[in-house]
């Protein structure tokens, strides 16, 4: 243990250990031994199990439960959208779909700008102009052709399904289609409100335009570029003020990129890489605090063990130095030289480590990068990150593994929906920098490299991630977790979170996807809590200096939560399939057989 960790653990004597998970002390996983679903709504997870029983792989079991996400939760499923997908198959072999979403030809990095240099409020988040190029149909046709076992139009059933017969609306649901970004389009306020007539619970929604739509993607997705379905949503943009064209459409590509790799005790992490930034902030983050005794300081062990302050301190100081590097270096690899060697350096992270006081924490202000492992950063620009995306995860019989992050970027994307077509537009675009050098309402700092250009995809904080066990001499890796979320810059913290409870805390995964969460991101320089977290610990980081803030404490109206962890675990002794859906939303949940 190094001299940091020393007197870290000195604080166990003076910091008060708090139960987290008191209020759930015998949560437990749903088990399966052979396959396992786990989504945000309970038709999509029906939607893929039912693929899997049919014969397809997990591959096959996402694109289902994708499409179906477009019904059944179009506040982040999509076709209008795009994403990732995180794929390891049952040899071992590890394959990441980039399918984000791309800003159009005429996009211009000051697009969002008035004629005196500020930028327009709401212009890069709703409307006709805030929508960059969607990829979500690109990347389940290209997942499919590539590694499904059965065709496009059977993976697609269930959707079209759901689409043309309804679903029935729980509570929570039938409110969330109220939303005023949706009312300021009739298209939009025709589907999803009934002109003002609002759906409600028990009531069943039903999408004609939408089936339709997804029986044409289902015999030619091609069409939905190149085609005729192309000229409708080119000619809808166009005569609506957008920018997407039909050339905008044709020229989309999905990308393959290597997948970012780590360590973190014992176990192997695969996980996104950029235009993603959350798969190499992970690992940077997990670097540092590799040196910490987490164990001893949470103390963990089980499901009825704590997180104490002196757990929380040393895991915000990791977040705190490892969003700092996000803000300095990250965007769209395809357009920039990125520093992932060095911010994945094991030696960077123990400089990072010993700068870490055990007593108090280290100012943003104050914060100073350690010299001579990264080059000097580009000039620092402002980041807007939403918070509305949607994670699940799938394991199948024979051991393929599927991690799957998507996103229309806000509540409904831009609320626009094409006209005939029945599905949503994203406001992508606001994911890019709107002006070099202006913190935007949430603080949250990046570099020069995410500016807005023709092309480029915006940086993202998504996160699907696959944990193995480490391959020795005698042991082939094998699988040991399935993990994501969606929660715009918490995506990522909320991850690490997630391990750090399974692998140091050893909470089982319904208790991991339960836990009550807290987040720091360098700037703006303040420790955020969920709201149910426990008021002790709260309390004891401020006593050592923290700013801190109880997520939408003053509103008692409000959850005051963050993140939708869809989680899956392998028994290590039998190899069942343990999952955690997150209780967060009550609509969705884990199913297998």
């Amino acid at each position: 243990m190094g001299p940091a960790a020393a007197r870290i653990s000195a604080l166990l004597a003076v910091l008060v250990t708090v139960p987290v998970l008191a209020q759930q002390p015998n949560v437990q996983p749903v088990r399966a031994p052979h396959a396992m679903v786990v989504t945000v709504e309970h038709n999509a997870t029906d939607a893929g199990l039912e693929i899997l029983k049919a014969g397809g792989n997990a591959v096959d079991a996402a694109v289902a439960v994708h499409f179906a996400l477009a019904v059944v939760y179009p506040f982040a499923g999509n076709l209008g959208g795009g994403g990732f997908m995180l794929i390891r198959d049952r040899h071992g072999n590890a394959h990441f779909l980039d399918y984000r979403e791309k800003a159009p030809a005429a996009a211009t990095r000051d697009m969002y700008l008035d004629p005196k240099g500020n930028v327009i409020p709401d212009m890069s988040l709703v409307g006709y102009k805030a929508s960059g190029v969607p990829g979500s149909v690109a990347g389940m046709a290209y997942a499919q052709k590539h590694f499904g076992k059965l065709t496009l139009a059977q993976d697609m059933a269930p959707a079209i399904r759901l689409a043309t017969e309804g679903f029935v609306l729980s509570a929570p649901e039938a409110t969330g289609l109220q939303s005023k970004n949706v009312a300021r389009f009739p298209a939009s306020e025709k589907i999803f409100q009934r002109d003002g007539n609002f759906y409600k619970e028990g009531e069943t929604f039903k999408q004609p335009e939408l089936a339709e739509t997804l029986k044409r993607i289902a015999k030619d997705p091609d069409e939905f570029y190149k085609g005729a379905m192309a000229k409708q949503i080119a000619d809808y943009e166009k005569a609506n003020g957008g920018i997407i064209t039909a050339e905008d459409l044709a020229a989309y590509e999905v990308k393959e990129r290597e997948p970012i790799r780590g360590r973190y005790r014992g176990y192997d992490l695969i996980t996104a890489p950029p235009p993603s930034s959350g798969g190499i902030v992970l690992v940077e983050i997990l670097n540092i605090l590799s040196g910490f005794n987490l164990t001893k300081l949470g103390p963990g062990g089980s499901e009825s063990k704590d997180r104490s302050a002196a757990q929380v301190h040393i895991i915000t100081e990791a977040f705190r130095r490892a969003y700092m590097d996000r803000g300095d270096y990250l965007g769209d690899p395809d357009f920039n030289q990125l520093p992932l060697k060095q911010m994945a350096d094991p030696k960077y992270a123990a400089a990072w480590r010993a700068s870490i006081d055990p007593n108090k924490p280290t100012p943003s202000k104050d914060l100073i990068r350690p010299a001579g492992f990264l080059p000097p950063p580009p000039s620092v620009s402002p980041a807007k990150e939403s918070t509305e995306t949607t994670h699940f995860s799938i394991v199948d019989a024979e051991g393929n593994a599927v991690a799957s992050t998507t996103t229309l970027n806000g509540g409904f994307g831009s609320g626009v929906t094409i006209e005939g077509l029945g599905f949503l537009m994203n406001n992508e675009m606001d994911d890019f920098t709107s002006k070099v050098g202006v913190p935007n309402v949430y603080g949250l700092m990046q570099s020069a490299a995410n500016s807005i250009g023709p092309g480029k995809r915006p940086l993202s904080a998504m996160t699907p991630t696959i944990i193995t066990t480490h391959a020795s001499l005698f042991h082939r890796p094998r699988l040991a977790y399935v993990m994501g979320t969606p929660g715009g810059s918490t995506i990522i913290t909320t991850v690490a979170n997630d391990i750090i409870s399974a692998i140091d805390n050893g909470l089982n995964i319904q208790a991991v996807a339960d836990a009550p969460r807290f987040h720091h991101q360098y700037l703006p320089d303040r420790l955020d809590f969920e709201k149910k977290f426990p008021d002790d610990v709260v309390s004891q980081m401020k006593a050592m200096g923290y700013t801190t803030n109880r997520n939408q404490a003053a509103d008692d109206k409000s959850p005051g939560l963050w993140g939708d962890s869809e989680l899956i675990a392998v028994d290590p002794k039998t190899g069942e399939l343990m999952s955690g859906h997150d209780s967060r939303r009550s609509y969705g949940k884990a199913a297998g057989y």
